[in-house]
């Protein structure tokens, strides 16, 4: 997973050893020396985490990291201060102030690096859903979402799994004061029945239980649709990094360190929970959008309209963050001969399967659209060349590898596609050319014998 990092500290050695470090793990760096220049280079350069000292002159941290907050084009970037300051307070001064993290000097190297693609992780995510919304937006449908800012977290739902009665008493009397309700167990296997039986806005993990893992509850709730989403906050001992790395990996949102500071784990707790509600009503907006006007009829993917909209605003996205973003172009081989020899309703049903096998095998930050007929479009965003025709290739094996089952005398047929793959080159914000060239590939594609993929300026053999 690579992502563009913004490194801003006043002191040049500190910097250098942080980008050589970020360096090796091949992140993109980019670095600042002063408040003023860090904005403008998270102004400029649309980095994807920024890690932010706090104890600089003129500006420090602190309010660096309220203006980033304060600007909507910039206020959804996570901001991982790091400090020599270890004092309870500091940390939520700055937690309060936006930061998602903080980090105290020395860096642990392990600390670092899983906070780092935990965070980049969710950016993407929240990117996707930030900008399906705008699309939506744009018809007219629904209003834009506020941001995360604004949600309010009382009467927040969250399900603490400790068995210490101390450090249990300590985050009831905490999460209290925004009158959230609290739901405790002191077991796995309590706490996982609970969280698939019941919503919550957050999940509170402790890694000190006895005779329990919890990790593996962490792991089991990501592993379920119900709870996939659920924020999962961590609680464990000073000593325990290597866990906590861990459960970074395995999708924990935040973690906070024992003894618990009760302000610590509120202000934790305030930003996971307005996260939460944040995402929530993104895809509540993005579904209710979808249902009035930006889906096909037959097979519930996107619509042509819908791509129209969203493809400009993804490419323009992908040329100021100099990512590339890549469309795949593919069609129903013989199409018609499927409903000259078994109906249109079977042609209805072929349709309906090559979408479902689709959506199937692409990142839940990838689309696809049907685009008209029996042709289909796949955008994916931060996908360069070889990385589209991976998937492209996957996508035509998960359609000819397997039959289809019809409802006709014949039961099933097989059925295969071409595609076209191209990917936006540096300067182009032209969602016409971009779907041309790809549409270009695929004509090459079914010209020398249907069933394979061709990349724009070259073909990729069947395998």
């Amino acid at each position: 997973m690579s992502a563009r990092i913004l490194i801003v500290d006043d002191v040049l050695p500190n910097v250098k050893l942080l980008a050589a470090k970020l360096t090796r793990e091949y992140f993109d760096v980019v670095t600042a020396y002063n408040g003023p220049e860090a904005l403008e280079k998270v102004a400029r350069e649309a980095p994807d985490i920024i890690l932010l000292d706090v104890m600089m002159p003129g500006m420090d941290g602190f309010e660096v990291c309220e203006r980033i907050r304060a600007d909507p084009e910039t206020t959804h970037i996570p901001i991982v201060m790091i400090t020599a300051l270890s004092d309870a307070a500091d940390r939520v001064r700055g937690l309060e102030a936006g930061a998602d993290d903080f980090l105290t000097k020395p860096v642990n190297d392990i600390a670092l690096f899983a906070r780092v693609r935990s965070l980049v992780r969710l950016k993407m995510t929240m990117d996707e859903w930030r900008l399906r919304d705008s699309t939506s937006g744009q018809f007219g449908l629904l209003p834009s979402t506020r941001s995360a800012a604004a949600e309010s977290i009382q009467g927040a739902r969250i399900l603490v799994v400790e068995d210490s009665p101390i450090d249990l008493e300590k985050i009831n009397e905490a999460v209290k004061r925004d009158q959230c309700d609290v739901a405790s167990c002191v077991s796995c296997a309590i706490g996982l029945e609970r969280a698939l039986s019941e919503d919550f806005d957050l999940i509170v993990i402790s890694l000190t239980l006895v005779n329990e893992d919890g990790l593996r509850l962490g792991s089991h709730l990501r592993s379920h649709e119900r709870t996939r989403q659920v924020p999962m906050l961590l609680i464990a001992d000073e000593g325990d990094l290597g866990r906590i790395a861990k459960g970074l990996e395995l999708g924990a949102n935040d973690y906070l360190l024992k003894p618990i500071d009760r302000n610590e784990l509120v202000a934790r707790v305030r930003t996971q929970v307005r996260r939460k509600r944040y995402q929530d009503r993104l895809r509540a907006n993005y579904e209710q959008s979808l249902s009035l006007a930006l889906t096909d009829s037959l097979t519930g993917v996107f619509n042509r309209r819908y791509v129209g909209a969203h493809l400009p605003r993804l490419l323009g996205r992908s040329e100021a963050n100099q990512k590339p973003a890549a469309a795949l172009m593919f069609d129903i081989d013989h199409f018609k001969l499927v409903n000259d020899s078994y109906g249109h309703p079977v042609g209805d049903e072929v349709l309906m399967e090559v979408a479902e096998r689709s959506k199937c095998n692409l990142r839940n930050i990838d689309l696809v659209a049907r685009w008209g007929g029996e042709e289909f479009v796949v955008i994916m965003p931060d996908t360069d060349a070889d990385a589209a025709l991976v998937v492209a290739e996957r996508l035509r094996r998960c359609v000819a590898d397997q039959a289809f089952r019809v409802n006709a005398p014949v039961g099933e047929i097989m059925v295969t596609i071409s595609i076209g793959v191209a990917v936006a080159i540096a300067g182009e914000t032209s969602a016409d050319h971009l779907l041309k060239r790809a549409d270009d590939a695929l004509y090459r594609a079914k010209r020398n014998g249907r069933n394979q993929v061709v990349v724009d300026g070259g073909i990729a053999p069947v395998a």
